[in-house]
C-alpha cells in the first residue's frame, strides 16, 4: 500500500492541525466524485511506502495533533487497520474517511481504539444509492455501518454530497428518516474539479435547493448543517 500526503491541513480533522494521508482505489464510482484520479489511478503516482508515511508522522509529532486517512477508500486496503494503529501509537488523534461499504473492518477499527473519528458518506437515499455510488451490491453493507455508528462508540459524522441532478428534496426526507438521531450530519454543495470522474454532466446546485434540503433533514437531525458554502 502507497500514500499520498497533504503535509498540513486546518479543514480535514475537525478542530485540530493535522495533515491527511490518501490512498488509491475505491469500490464506488460516483460520477461526482472530484478525486477521478484517486478512484481510478494506480498507485505508481504515490510518494510514500508504509515505512516513509511512519517515517514523516515521527518527525511531525508535537507539531501535528491529527491524522486523517481517505481515499480513495482507506478501509479496503488491508494494510488500513495497521496504518491507524501506527499512527495512533505515535500519539495522533486519527480520523478516518470511509464510504460505509466496509462495517467489519469499521467495527474492528472502532474496537481496537485506534480512531477517535469517523466520516462516512450517505450518497443518497436509499432506493437511489446503487445509481449514485455506482455499485449496485453495497446497499447493505451501508445500511450496516450506519447503524454501527449510530451506536455512539466513537465520534462521527455523516455527510452528503449535493448535486442539481441526482438528488431531490424527497431524497433527504429519505435520508433523514434514514439516520435520524445521528451525531452530526453535513451537506456539501458539489464542487467542480479538473479531475471529476464524469466531466460530461452538471452536478452543480443552487443555495435555494441546499437551504431547502437542510430544512428537511433537520426534521429529524435537528443539528445538520451546510458545510463549505
Amino acid at each position: 500500500m502507497r500514500f499520498g500526503l497533504q503535509k498540513l491541513t486546518l479543514l480535514d480533522y475537525p478542530g485540530a492541525v493535522a495533515c491527511t494521508v490518501f490512498c488509491c482505489g475505491c469500490n464506488f464510482r460516483c460520477p461526482f466524485c472530484h478525486n477521478g484520479s484517486l478512484v481510478t489511478g494506480s498507485e505508481a503516482g504515490l510518494e510514500l511506502d508504509f515505512a516513509s508515511m511512519l517515517e514523516f508522522l515521527e518527525k511531525r509529532r508535537g507539531i501535528l495533533e491529527g491524522v486523517c486517512f481517505t481515499g480513495g477508500e482507506f478501509l479496503m486496503h488491508p494494510e488500513s487497520l495497521d496504518a491507524a494503529a501506527a499512527a495512533k501509537a505515535l500519539g495522533y488523534r486519527v480520523k478516518v474517511d470511509t464510504n460505509g461499504s466496509f462495517p467489519e473492518k469499521l467495527s474492528r477499527l472502532i474496537d481496537s481504539g485506534d480512531v477517535d473519528y469517523i466520516a462516512m458518506d450517505i450518497k443518497n437515499s436509499p432506493e437511489k444509492y446503487a445509481e449514485t455510488c455506482g455499485n449496485p451490491h453495497v446497499l447493505p453493507q451501508v445500511l450496516e455501518s450506519v447503524e454501527f455508528l449510530k451506536q455512539g462508540r466513537t465520534a462521527y459524522e455523516f455527510r452528503t454530497t449535493v448535486t442539481g441532478c441526482l438528488h431531490e428534496i424527497a431524497d433527504f426526507e429519505a435520508i433523514g428518516k434514514w439516520i435520524a438521531g445521528a451525531e452530526n450530519y453535513f451537506l456539501q454543495p458539489f464542487t467542480a474539479s479538473d479531475d471529476l470522474l464524469d466531466k460530461s454532466r452538471d452536478f452543480s446546485v443552487s443555495g435555494a435547493f441546499l437551504q431547502e434540503a437542510l430544512q428537511v433533514v433537520r426534521r429529524y437531525v435537528p443539528g445538520a448543517a451546510i458545510r463549505g458554502r
